[in-house]
């Protein structure tokens, strides 16, 4: 009996110098193998991105380079005039948004690899000691045991095909903000080239007014007219310099809105030679864009918008969810095989749990999940609505700039033809200077009606190319557009 009592605690103490030996040749391979990751501060330097946003340039290196690698000519950089295709790859290359959109897509994608990660298997140990009352048995006892969990109807593989959604949703979003871009972009070009216009026709008919208040000052000293004339004139003068003083001052305004479209500061969209819009008084060269058909015009803006696609998306991901609640009815079982060293016992065991989820097989969750794929379905239908009434809207809008610039074209010819027989009267004689001059006013107010119908007309153009996310009057195509704000 004491022999055997000592060979209990022989072995006892021997079995424990072998599990201490063991935790300690093991646990430094098992941290070795683990590779556990630092945590590296990576904090936000204000002042830095305030420089950084400031040393943008259109004219620096690693832009010439970008647009030589999209088709641009290198003897025709930098760029000599911005249009709209031009401000555009600006707004590409250096504006911010596009950047936290792409960051969000590659958190998206990462989210994909998490979900396809499987579950991990955990390990239990425990040591147990008694006060050994019979003294003939060891009084140490140890456990060692593995948790397997075994997922089961595929969870895993519908966890993946939500996040592949997802990561789709992000990188479809993406390509909206390029198209939000393109559309102020533009639309802020066409603002400024309709400002400068301004200017050029209210200087011209500064001048004019100005040649009128001399001719009544004139007339007036002479005795030949009243001063009420002479004081309508200079009212009429003041107005004018007041437009053109209120057209002047909203340059900077709109150079300042064009700027934080392209990402830009101020002093350099300053120095860059806009295009300038050179319209048209004649109706034989007016503006004719590509219009849409209207029997395409449904089709084409279903096909084209990328709300439309992030929609259908966002249903797919209500489906996948429903299918996950479905999934989950079935429990997930983990299986737990261990060994145990119970007073001078070797035990073995094996061990099986999971979620009693067979008794209410999930059906609250289930049927959430239902809902929530009737709200995207029903999303989806509204935005199918407003898709095609805003494609209408704009075609009709469209069609109705078009025939108020003809019908402004009309009024100036015949505004023009009026002012070149006035001219042959003064010629003949038969009329004064001063009514010549209020003709030639009439022309610039003809022309100044042209210019805001060919302003709105671009602005219809703009959006309708929104609204169907289809470029009419660009070169950028649809599909370039997309590769350019995934890829830079």
């Amino acid at each position: 009996m004491w022999t055997e009592s000592i060979f209990s605690i022989q072995s006892s103490a021997n079995i424990k110098v072998s599990y201490k030996s063991a935790l300690l040749i093991c646990l430094p391979l098992l941290l070795a193998a683990c590779g556990f990751e630092q945590y590296i501060a990576k904090p936000i330097h204000t002042e830095a991105i305030a420089i950084k946003i400031e040393a943008k340039n259109p004219e620096s290196t690693q832009f010439q380079q970008f647009l030589i690698n999209n088709g641009f000519s290198p003897e025709h950089l930098p760029v000599k005039q911005w249009g709209v295709d031009e401000l555009t790859y600006c707004a590409l290359f250096f504006h911010p948004s596009l950047e936290v959109a792409r960051a969000q897509w590659r958190a998206a994608e990462t989210a994909t690899l998490t979900a396809a990660t499987k579950p991990i298997p955990g390990i239990n140990s425990h040591i147990a000691h008694s006060n050994n009352a019979n003294q003939d048995i060891s009084p140490f006892a140890f456990g060692l045991s593995i948790d397997v969990p075994i997922e089961s109807a595929n969870k895993r593989d519908i966890r993946i095909e939500n996040a592949k959604h997802l990561s789709q949703i992000a990188k479809l979003e993406i390509a909206q903000t390029a198209w939000q871009l393109r559309n102020l972009v533009a639309q802020s070009l066409y603002e400024a080239q309709f400002n400068q216009q301004q200017i050029n026709l209210l200087t011209k008919e500064q001048s004019f007014r100005q040649q009128v208040v001399a001719i009544y000052q004139k007339r007036v000293n002479l005795g030949a007219a009243s001063n009420v004339e002479l004081s309508t004139a200079k009212l009429q003068l003041q107005i004018s310099t007041a437009e053109l003083n209120a057209a002047q001052q909203n340059k900077l305004v709109l150079l300042s809105k064009l700027a934080s479209h392209l990402g830009l500061p101020l002093s350099k969209v300053e120095a860059m030679p806009l295009l300038q819009d050179s319209y048209n008084t004649s109706i034989e060269n007016s503006l004719s864009p590509i219009q849409v058909k209207p029997e395409n015009l449904n089709s084409t803006a279903l096909l084209n918008r990328l709300d439309i696609r992030i929609a259908l998306e966002r249903y797919a991901t209500a489906e996948a969810k429903l299918k996950l609640a479905i999934a989950k009815q079935y429990p997930d079982i983990t299986i737990s095989p261990g060994y145990t060293y119970e007073f001078g016992n070797h035990v073995w065991s094996l061990g099986l749990s999971g979620l009693l989820t067979l008794l209410n097989k999930n059906k609250l969750a289930i049927a959430e999940a239902t809902q929530l794929r009737e709200v995207e379905a029903a999303q989806f239908e509204a935005l199918q609505n407003n898709v095609i009434a805003e494609a209408s809207a704009a075609n009709a809008k469209l069609i109705q700039a078009e025939q108020a610039l003809a019908q402004q074209q009309k009024l100036y010819e015949l505004q023009q033809h009026n002012t070149q027989r006035m001219a042959q009267r003064l010629a003949a004689g038969e009329i004064d200077r001063l009514e010549l001059t209020f003709s030639k006013l009439e022309d610039v107010i003809a022309e100044k009606n042209i210019a805001l119908a060919h302003f709105q007309l671009k602005t219809a153009i703009n959006q309708l190319e929104n609204t169907l996310q289809q470029p009419i009057n660009t070169l950028i195509t649809k599909e370039k557009l997309e590769a350019l704000s995934l890829n830079q």
